[in-house]
């Protein structure tokens, strides 16, 4: 009787381990590509603001 209680905290408890878990890798990844591309595209934005400026 009390088995299948049980057995479906303990498989809410998994699955919600298992959610977590993804979302935390990918919001890492996120966060990794987000940083990569700012990285690239910094310089370029500071470039493009003073080749305009030097234009002026």
């Amino acid at each position: 009787m009390v088995m299948w209680p049980a057995l479906t905290l303990l498989g809410f408890l998994v699955l919600t381990a298992l959610v977590i878990a993804m979302g935390t890798q990918s919001t890492a990844r996120y966060e990794a590509e987000k940083r990569a591309a700012t990285r690239t595209t910094a310089p370029e934005a500071v470039r493009a603001a003073a080749t305009a400026t030097a234009v002026l």
